[in-house]
């Protein structure tokens, strides 16, 4: 059974022209159980309004959205139990923090679930050591955390409603090198821990390269492509076409591989080429 299925998924949004295309159309997409799935795309191409209906925010004007086999339209209770179920981190999510402490913004989720007090407690201690942030940050205004924390914080959220699929929309849009890594190096280490379904918006195609194991390309609200990292990325000219270009490490080894070098063409981060790299020089010797 797949965490989540769509099934010519389209959707319009309200009060447009007939003549305007959806903004998204016949999306046809499984993501297997414990699978990390990139999304990218240029702007406007419907990633966001993708994700947004694997949870029921929004509801599709054609097609079905399945999680765990379950059409999520079914029943009022089927809504309520894929909003459980899948977890959805908007860009930019610490804008999204309210209460007065860390403690209260982590436990509003699972408060809603209508949990028991030390149940509660437990997933917030959890999720908040998920995310780096220990005891200490419960009492904490979430206004006084630094721009990173504030940003964990608000993914520790998410993480303690503990759904079987944590969708992030752009996780590391504006942080600076040293936070990139660190909430990276976070989705990375919750995934192994929980064994959860991970699907991962991002524009940076290093990123997607190092973190995914496969990548849906959209393009003008359809699925353009999807494949592994090697099968998405080969395609170059294809995805310049749309926009979009490999990660750069791979641009430099196309030209190295332009140039007669004997490299592989299939360098998509930068630990691969440092790889290749000395495979070269030891070939030289």
């Amino acid at each position: 059974m797949h965490a989540i299925e769509t099934q010519s998924l389209t959707y319009r949004y309200p009060n447009t022209a007939k003549a305007t295309p959806p903004a998204i159309e016949e999306i046809d997409l499984t993501v297997a159980a414990g699978e990390l799935l990139a999304i990218i795309g240029h702007t406007g191409s419907g990633k966001s309004t993708l994700v947004q209906h694997l949870n029921a925010l929004l509801k599709p004007t054609a097609g079905a959205v399945f999680v765990d086999g379950k059409n999520i339209w079914e029943s009022k209770a089927s809504i309520r139990r894929a909003r459980f179920l899948v977890g959805l981190c908007f860009q930019y999510p610490e804008y999204q923090l309210f209460e007065e402490t860390v403690e209260k913004d982590v436990a509003f989720g699972p408060k809603n679930m209508g949990l028991d007090e030390n149940e509660i407690r437990r997933r917030v201690e959890k999720s908040l050591a998920f995310v780096g942030l220990d005891k200490s940050y419960l009492s904490k205004s979430p206004f006084d955390l630094s721009g990173g924390e504030r940003r964990r914080a608000a993914i520790a959220g998410v993480m303690a409603m503990e759904p079987r699929v944590l969708v992030l929309d752009e996780p590391t849009a504006g942080l600076d090198p040293a936070g990139k890594t660190q909430i990276l190096q976070m989705i990375r280490r919750y995934r192994e821990k929980t064994s959860c379904t991970v699907i991962l918006i991002s524009h940076n195609m290093e990123e997607v390269a190092r973190m995914a194991g496969r990548v849906l390309v959209m393009h003008n609200g359809s699925a353009a492509m999807i494949g592994t990292v090697s099968e998405v990325f080969s395609r170059g000219s294809e995805l310049q076409g749309m926009g979009l270009n490999a990660p750069v490490i791979t641009r430099i080894f196309s030209r190295l591989k332009e140039k007669g070098l004997p490299v592989s063409d299939e360098v998509f981060t930068v630990e691969r080429g440092v790889e290749e790299l000395i495979k070269l020089r030891e070939g030289a010797r």
